[in-house]
């Protein structure tokens, strides 16, 4: 599902010139917030894409896509990791309220065991670009990698920091996915998913010794098979080759990767 959209989008302009003095001048070095390094066409139509949750245990890996609208600028946007959870459940609703366009999207745990989480963050995100109801021109990936999409796109490392709709996708994603992580809670309270939505911390590590694994997590992450193995548990046998870290490690973001060993490793949907 998506959110709703204008009858038109408005066109952005190009930056204005530098200009140039006769004697350079020192000044004081001051951090930058949000730079616009854009060198897009006027008509350029972009949005930003992102994911949460590519090195949890448990649950489904969720990409967003947005299109902001330059007309309705929304203070504050950097990249979810940095923002308390308080002023992330605030953007989203600016994202929500003021976006040319948003879509959500997911991959469920069955097609991360099945493609690996690598292919399935790709297709999250696919799926997101794939679902809003204005098509883009121009997609901007956090991370160094593009999933295969109808429209251009390019890999912006670190972008979630620097391009505004990627930092609105990171929120839209991280806030939904968390979301979703708390009412897993209300299912299997044992695990502690309101706590770590899903990382592999030590309370949830010694859950998963403690009481096995549940039907949410990823049997193609090593701490879970070793689960599946201390309960005599059979693991299915159509689970993806293995994900090296290394591989997992090149893509942006990645905070945690305790899910994974060295030799291991939806569809579009409404945000709550």
């Amino acid at each position: 599902m998506t959110g709703s959209t204008p009858k038109s989008v408005p066109k952005r302009g190009r930056s204005a010139g530098v200009a140039t003095a006769t004697k350079p001048v020192k000044r004081p070095a001051a951090r930058a917030v949000q730079p616009d390094l854009s060198f897009d066409a006027p008509d350029e139509i972009v949005c930003g894409v992102d994911e949460a949750g590519r090195g949890p245990l448990a649950g489904p890996v969720v990409a967003a896509a947005v299109i902001l609208d330059p007309a309705r600028p929304i203070v504050g946007l950097d990249d979810s990791k940095v923002l308390s959870a308080k002023k992330r459940d605030a953007l989203y609703e600016l994202i929500v309220e003021r976006s040319i366009a948003y879509c959500v999207a997911s991959a469920s745990v069955d097609e991360i065991d099945t493609l690996n989480i690598l292919h399935a963050t790709m297709l999250a995100m696919r799926r997101a670009v794939e679902g809003l109801a204005v098509t883009p021109t121009l997609a901007k990936i956090d991370g160094n990698r593009c999933p295969t999409l109808a429209v251009r796109s390019v890999a912006v490392i670190g972008g979630d920091a620097l391009v505004p709709s990627i930092s609105a996708a990171s929120i839209l994603a991280k806030v939904t996915r968390d979301r979703m992580l708390l009412e897993l809670h209300q299912t299997f309270p044992a695990y502690g998913f309101d706590a770590h939505v899903g990382y592999g911390t030590p309370q949830h590590l010694a859950a998963l010794r403690a009481h096995g694994p549940c039907e949410h997590h990823r049997r193609s992450f090593a701490p879970v098979r070793e689960a599946y193995t201390l309960h005599g548990l059979s693991l299915p046998g159509h689970l993806a080759a293995p994900v090296a870290v290394s591989e997992l490690a090149g893509f942006a973001n990645v905070t945690d990767l305790s899910g994974l060993s060295d030799e291991t490793g939806g569809d579009a949907f409404a945000p709550a």
